[in-house]
């Protein structure tokens, strides 16, 4: 299925053994196990089991391209082939995703507020869309076709629903931030709220159950004076309002530092910039 739709290296390695979700650590540890080995083991034991029907439907991709290798026991050679060739992969993609954790650490400043500073120099295509995944929130990463020409020569760009932009006075490079007309809608505010793909409200303190969590917006120009991070930022930070009236940006400590405690607002994305990647089977 990957290398029909053109898959590059990162997806030819199959399945992840290990996904860190918002809420939760998705662990795969039978991935190595064919489907006959786990029906004989489960057999042998007494144990029932439900086998999902659409993986005896034709006329989806999966399970038709299954049925044409006459192997669901998954014991055949070209099974076996095709797992040593993912396992192959995988191994190489986790070597990846350690070089691109190494790579942001050397030439990207990721700052709480939810952007980051990138040195300028010119970095790996899949680490300038990790770091673009994680500023947009988005679930998965641009196409690498889409960023390898801004990966070889970083400059000025909106991509993915992030900006680049001159980093100015807050050093040499360029600012990498969320696109202000990107943004989710505001959502409603409660405990563990997310917004935008970005960020997490862990308390609600004692905000009216009617307040929403959005983006500042327009309203960043009234909250310059509170803060040395330029525009592009500001309107990207999350707000939490009452109809039309601003009450609380906790980055900014208003309105005041103790109301924001209670708040405790993290960046947190969806996809870290640098997520572990086990190898197939390695869990």
């Amino acid at each position: 299925m990957r290398t029909l739709s053109g898959s590059g290296p990162t997806g030819m390695g199959g399945m992840l053994s290990l996904v860190e979700l918002t809420w939760l650590r998705l662990v795969r540890p039978l991935l190595g196990f064919s489907p006959g080995r786990l029906r004989a083991t489960l057999a042998a034991a007494g144990v029932e089991w439900i086998e999902d029907p659409s993986n005896r439907d034709a006329g989806a991709l999966r399970p038709r391209l299954r049925l044409l290798r006459h192997d669901l026991d998954g014991i055949g050679t070209a099974t076996g082939a095709l797992l040593a060739a993912a396992t192959v992969a995988a191994r190489c993609r986790a070597e990846r995703a350690t070089a691109a954790a190494a790579e942001l650490a050397e030439d990207v400043v990721v700052r709480p507020e939810g952007f980051a500073v990138l040195s300028g120099r010119p970095v790996p295509t899949d680490v300038l869309a990790a770091l673009l995944q994680a500023l947009s929130g988005a679930a998965y990463p641009p196409s690498s076709r889409s960023v390898t020409a801004l990966a070889a020569a970083p400059r000025p760009a909106t991509l993915a629903g992030v900006r680049l932009l001159p980093a100015g006075r807050l050093g040499w490079g360029l600012l990498v931030v969320r696109e202000a007309a990107a943004m989710a809608s505001p959502v409603a505010v409660q405990p563990n709220a997310i917004w935008d793909g970005r960020f997490r409200l862990r308390g609600s303190g004692s905000v009216p159950a009617e307040a929403m969590l959005g983006g500042l917006g327009e309203d960043a120009a009234h909250f310059r004076r509170l803060s040395p991070l330029p525009s592009a930022v500001l309107r990207t930070l999350p707000a939490i309002r009452l109809g039309s009236t601003i009450h609380a940006v906790p980055h900014l400590d208003f309105p005041d530092a103790s109301t924001c405690e209670q708040l405790s607002m993290l960046f947190s994305p969806l996809r870290a910039a640098a997520p572990p990647s086990f190898p197939f089977g390695d869990a």
